[in-house]
């Protein structure tokens, strides 16, 4: 299975990451987890348009994203229904998904299952109070996606 994650960020004038959007929401037990932009690339449907359809579907119409020229995710995350050498664990199934980092310019409201996009600094967002709210490691995806976007360097 095929899946399409995305860490929505804005950006300063400069072009670096100033914030990163995270989701909260529930899990199956009813706690409350942080998330990004996530689900399956569909049956016949590209990765460009699943990308998309995600990301209006969990951050709304207006959420203006800036889609990538080129397709080519920041990582390729492999979770597993067991601890196992990524550190990624996905308790239902294996599945891979390819990350993005995708900026934003509009107004960004919470939709589906998501209660609430919180709009951290990358130093908020990499705090271990933070990194703990994910579920399955994911919060590591936060690390790499910042890296790859030039965070620290700016």
């Amino acid at each position: 299975m095929v899946y399409v994650q995305a860490i929505p960020v804005t950006l300063d004038p400069l072009g670096c990451v100033s914030e990163v959007g995270l989701l909260l929401r529930p899990n199956d037990e009813g706690s409350m987890v942080r998330s990004f932009v996530s689900g399956r690339v569909h049956y016949r449907e590209t990765v460009r348009a699943a990308l998309l359809r995600h990301l209006e579907k969990d951050l709304g119409h207006l959420a203006m994203p800036q889609m990538p020229a080129s397709l080519t995710p920041f990582t390729i995350a492999e979770y597993f229904p067991h601890p196992s050498q990524s550190g990624l664990t996905d308790d239902r199934q294996h599945a891979v998904a390819l990350c993005y980092v995708i900026p934003v310019n509009g107004d960004c409201e919470p939709r589906e299952d998501a209660l609430q996009l919180s709009w951290l600094t990358p130093e908020e967002a990499l705090r271990d109070e933070v990194q703990e709210e994910f579920e399955g490691g994911s919060g590591d995806l936060v690390r790499r996606a910042l890296a790859f976007a030039g965070w620290g360097r700016c």
